[in-house]
């Protein structure tokens, strides 16, 4: 496996990330070397939090359950006496004017229905990630797309929204995504409102990386290129 834990310390150090990055990966078998998830949450991003904070746990489907648009993005078949739950709140976005129904069929779902989902923090994953997400403010995010750009690994799809969960079947189908995220994610993850995300898929992880490092690079020099021409240009 590549070295996840120096790859984690220098997206955290070149972003100055705030929370760390989180590896989620859907393996086939349960991984022997970490704990079952106990417990209840109200959202599949909400393990994403407790990623972020240092655990490293994996779920099954069941405990995706009370998250309808959830388990929607990731093709989980809520159980029959709740399988009224998804229509129910997407009947409430609608009447709301959050969300028209016949945007539904677009939203990026993931290819088949996992078995487990291991949630870590990126250093700490026992199992090649699928995706990565990273939280950061835009000016960091900008460094990363532009890498993910150079090393041919960013996708074509606008910026995402609602819900945020589907930015992970899409960075899987299509490559590095950005999105500013939904008030559902907001609301259980503690993310800032100067925040968004980007998902990049684990194997192009490296190769972001280490065209980061040359993207950094580049806009030093053009931000002082661009300091002087304004200086020099500038009248107003």
């Amino acid at each position: 496996m590549p070295d996840y834990r120096a790859l984690e310390n220098r997206f955290s150090e070149t972003l100055n990330l705030r929370r760390r990055p989180v590896a989620v990966a859907f393996p086939t078998e349960a991984p022997p070397s970490i704990e079952k998830f106990k417990g209840s949450e109200p959202s599949g991003c909400s393990f994403w939090r407790l990623a972020a904070v240092g655990r490293t746990f994996y779920t099954d489907p069941g405990d995706h359950y009370n998250c309808p648009v959830g388990s929607y993005t990731h093709k989980i078949d809520l159980p029959t006496e709740r399988a009224q739950e998804l229509p129910d709140i997407l009947g409430t976005m609608t009447n709301l004017g959050y969300l028209r129904m016949e945007e539904v069929p677009g939203i990026p779902v993931l290819p088949q229905t996992p078995r487990f989902i291991v949630y870590a923090p990126l250093a700490d994953t026992p199992v090649d990630p699928a995706v990565v997400l990273f939280a950061a403010v835009p000016g960091k995010l900008m460094l990363l797309e532009e890498a993910a750009i150079r090393a041919g690994s960013a996708s074509q799809l606008p910026l995402l929204a609602r819900p945020t969960c589907m930015a992970i079947p899409a960075a899987m189908a299509h490559g590095m995504v950005t999105s500013a995220g939904c008030i559902g994610n907001r609301t259980y993850t503690d993310i800032g409102d100067d925040e968004i995300y980007s998902a990049i898929p684990g194997t192009a992880l490296e190769k972001v990386a280490e065209a980061l490092q040359t993207i950094v690079s580049a806009n030093l020099a053009l931000s002082q290129y661009h300091k002087d021409r304004r200086s020099l240009l500038s009248t107003a």
